[in-house]
């Protein structure tokens, strides 16, 4: 599996974790959910790079 690959499944995964969080939680605010929301915001990142990268 190439490297965009593995990063769908990890994006994939980061946005069941919350949204799976946003509905047990009181608010989006929580600790959890900001810190899954990050690391979301990381591998996005990474999966535009890697993008451009293959892209060339």
């Amino acid at each position: 599996m190439n490297q965009l690959n593995e990063i769908k499944l990890e994006i994939e995964q980061l946005r069941n974790d919350m949204h799976e969080l946003i509905s047990k939680k009181d608010s989006t605010m929580h600790p959890q959910i900001i810190e899954i929301s990050q690391r979301l915001d990381k591998v996005l990142n990474q999966y535009h790079e890697e993008n451009i990268k293959y892209k060339k």
